[in-house]
């Protein structure tokens, strides 16, 4: 693998969109994230609440970065060999890393080192359930899971599971963002054909050892 199939496999996997797009999301939460949102909050008796536009930010770039494993080649993906799949692992390691990196930049920048910490936290998190998400709803579909999470902060702001709000350091936040990668990496992980070889494996007889 070189850089010149790295760079061919970003091409058809939309890498220059989801560059750009990401990059469009980061800017706007360093110039305007510091606004309010007026939601509803259940968990405040009905009352508006105003969440900062940079807590629900990191969803939209999440959401980018999921789009990555579609394309135009996305079927032939799920059934490539081996070094088709480890390209595809070193595209997607390489594009989060390089997002998350530009958002914490930006986010430091505007709001101070902890900011930037938070939203690349939530882009983590987010993007583990969009990736669940592309896995079980459809790839049409990875907004759907993390945008279910998102009225689930909106309704009950404030408490101990809002990742969006805790500190940098809360340890919660960044179990939570954890676990959720390790879901999203095992969903994709587990193509159509690695679930029939994993089951063919599970349910054939043992052969027996020649003496």
């Amino acid at each position: 693998m070189t850089g010149t199939d790295l760079l061919r496999y970003a091409r058809v996997h939309r890498g220059t969109a989801v560059l750009l797009g990401t990059a469009v999301v980061a800017l706007l939460s360093a110039l305007f994230g510091g606004a309010d949102i007026a939601l509803p909050s259940i968990g405040s008796g009905g009352a508006t609440t105003g969440v900062p536009y940079r807590q629900e930010l990191p969803l939209l770039t999440a959401v980018f970065l999921s789009a990555s494993l579609d394309g135009a080649m996305s079927a032939h993906d799920a059934m490539g060999a081996a070094a088709m799949h480890r390209l595809r692992a070193v595209y997607c390691t390489a594009l989060t890393l390089t997002v998350c990196a530009f958002s914490f930049g930006t986010e430091a920048l505007a709001g101070g080192p902890d900011e930037g910490i938070v939203f690349v936290r939530s882009v983590l998190i987010w993007l583990g359930l969009a990736l669940v998400s592309t896995v079980v709803l459809g790839k049409q579909l990875g907004w759907a899971i993390p945008l279910a999470s998102v009225l689930f902060l909106v309704w009950y702001p404030g408490n101990w599971w809002d990742w969006t709000a805790n500190p940098a350091a809360d340890p919660f936040s960044w179990a939570a963002a954890a676990i959720a990668l390790l879901l999203g990496v095992t969903a994709t992980a587990a193509t159509p054909w690695r679930r029939r070889t994993f089951l063919h494996r599970a349910t054939s007889p043992a052969r027996p050892r020649r003496a």
